[in-house]
């Protein structure tokens, strides 16, 4: 069936949508990118801290508790890199 000239089509958004879509969220993505910087120095510095009271404590292995706190930071910072180049921001 053939649309005669009163129907109305729709179609999909147009490239100003699209473009809008693009700086809104450029405009979340980079306060994203910066809150999650904040969130890795706060959990650098409470690891660091509670790594610091245990082996002032006398406990001897806190190897593990190192390389843990040391690659949860690591991945909070390679996190905004890597959604950078997804979203490709």
């Amino acid at each position: 069936m053939l649309p005669d000239r009163s129907t109305t089509l729709y179609a999909q958004p147009g490239l100003p949508e699209f473009q809008q879509a693009n700086a809104d969220l450029g405009r979340s993505f980079f306060s994203m990118f910066d809150a999650t910087m904040v969130l890795a120095g706060i959990f650098g510095i409470c690891g660091g801290l509670k790594i610091y009271y245990n082996w002032q404590m006398g406990k001897d292995r806190i190897t593990a508790d190192v390389a843990a706190w040391f690659f949860a930071a690591l991945f909070m910072i390679l996190t905004g890199p890597f959604l950078r180049t997804l979203f490709g921001l």
